[in-house]
């Protein structure tokens, strides 16, 4: 269920990766209901996101708490 909620999270944050104030919400609330591995896994799979969107990089405070 856990990996369901992985992929679940990482659609979401697709989608609304054009509003950056609503990607910054959905990360933050993605980085209280995952497992911590799957954590270092979003941050990956953001940095790989932030690359084509560049306006999404202020959200990249949310990953280093």
């Amino acid at each position: 269920m856990a990996r369901a909620m992985f992929d679940y999270t990482k659609a979401v944050l697709a989608k609304v990766s054009f509003d950056v104030n609503l990607f910054c919400k959905e990360l933050k609330k993605a980085m209280t209901r995952l497992l911590p591995y799957e954590i270092e896994e979003l941050k990956i799979w953001v940095d790989s996101l932030i690359k084509q969107k560049p306006q999404l990089n202020q959200c990249l405070i949310f990953l280093n708490p």
